[in-house]
């Protein structure tokens, strides 16, 4: 809000970390991007196996990569058009399952008049049925359920009256968040306990198959796969304006900054649905293990984001108070700097999580060997960038004679 830029992140961690940290994190966008959409496809490979079991989960992929690519180089109206419909329909999903949920509960509804109560939240082994480190080492996952928040600095550099939009909707993030993660969760784990749901398919049908009611069960797998579809359109967006960006910035190959005649980045947006592909193959290749790795690869460049935006914060607010205009900030971070600090724990606890865990332990290696290879790519453009400079610039002797 006192600087808003359409970079977000990537251009505060450049300003105030290192023009290499900025680096990172916008091409972090790419392994992200096929991290992210190897691990979602694969997920709604397994949604469709709900009706057509026999269908490989590539072969659903590759069609779901396909349609939102149509829908993408046709124009933002459309994909504004298209996310619309995919959030209201998951919007209203979760809302229609925790209003549903908290009458089985309390009132018995849909379970012959019996409330269900809460005594799954304490059976089963309590709260913590693995022992505090199986809570430890599931905060890996719960991370990269909420991967994607960064993103909301992006519209800061758009809106229109950023002092007062930004604050609403950060405010709003929260209680969504709450609300519809938190909530549905605590309704799921209070309606059955957490040993009888599966690992495949969606817990949001199991739940309603196992309460009997059939067509509803078919209808939230229908909302399940909007939700996925809703969620990877939303990463072709967010990724190919950032690939465009980057190349505006010279951190990227020149031809990714090129729009069409409707002003769509269609170079970024094939570049995009080409790793998207990538990742179509994954899944042909290794489709029962694809979700498990991808994600964890998912986190180090969420982590890398967070982290960024973390010190981005501490040394911004640094200067601020260096130069006496602390005061000036309009939206404050709440416990500053404590807050920065607990949050710099988690992100530690996400990357011990990973390195615990065996099948998420790989993700390390993969991910070193990619900060490497953006190592070297940076070191070529700034090499790059000074040979233009020096080319660019007029010698002495040529101005002295023009002089």
């Amino acid at each position: 809000m006192e600087e808003p830029v359409s970079g977000s992140y990537i251009s505060y961690s450049n300003r105030y970390i290192h023009r290499f940290a900025g680096f990172l994190n916008g091409w972090n966008a790419f392994i992200f991007l096929l991290a992210t959409s190897a691990a979602e496809l694969n997920a709604l490979g397994n949604y469709v196996h709900f009706w057509f079991p026999v269908i490989p989960i590539w072969i659903t992929a590759g069609a779901a990569v396909s349609l939102l690519f149509v829908v993408n180089i046709v124009g933002v109206k459309f994909y504004g058009e298209a996310e619309f419909w995919f959030a209201l329909v998951k919007v209203a999903a979760i809302v229609a399952l925790i209003i549903f949920g908290i009458g089985m509960i309390f009132f018995g509804i849909g379970n012959s008049g019996v409330p269900v109560g809460y005594h799954n939240l304490v059976d089963n082994g309590g709260f913590f049925p693995k022992g505090v480190g199986g809570a430890f080492l599931a905060i890996v996952m719960v991370a990269f359920s909420f991967g994607g928040v960064e993103n909301l600095g992006l519209a800061a550099g758009e809106a229109k009256d950023v002092k007062k939009t930004m604050p609403k909707a950060v405010s709003a993030t929260f209680w969504r968040l709450l609300i519809f993660y938190v909530g549905a969760i605590a309704v799921l784990l209070m309606i059955f306990p957490w040993t009888s749901l599966t690992t495949k398919g969606s817990p949001f049908v199991d739940v309603f198959s196992r309460i009997g009611i059939p067509a509803a069960a078919g209808i939230m797998n229908l909302v399940v796969v909007t939700a996925v579809l809703s969620a990877v359109n939303s990463s072709v967006f967010t990724n190919s304006r950032t690939f465009y960006n980057l190349a505006l910035q010279k951190n990227a190959p020149a031809w990714l900054g090129v729009t069409n005649s409707r002003k769509v980045p269609h170079r970024a947006i094939f570049m995009v649905f080409v790793t998207m592909f990538a990742g179509v193959g994954l899944n042909f290749m290794m489709p029962e293990q694809a979700f498990e790795i991808f994600s964890s690869v998912t986190v180090f460049a969420l982590v890398c984001a967070w982290g960024s935006i973390v010190i981005s914060h501490l040394r911004f607010r640094k200067l601020k108070i260096q130069n006496g205009e602390a005061d000036q900030i309009s939206y404050k971070m709440p416990f500053y700097p404590y807050g920065n600090y607990i949050a710099l724990f988690f992100i530690a606890a996400v990357m011990v999580g990973i390195s615990i865990l065996p099948d998420m332990r790989m993700s390390l290696v993969v991910s070193a060997i990619w900060v490497f290879v953006v190592y070297i790519a940076y070191r070529f453009y700034v090499r790059k960038e000074a040979a233009q400079d020096a080319a660019n610039a007029e010698p002495a002797e040529v101005k002295d004679l023009l002089a």
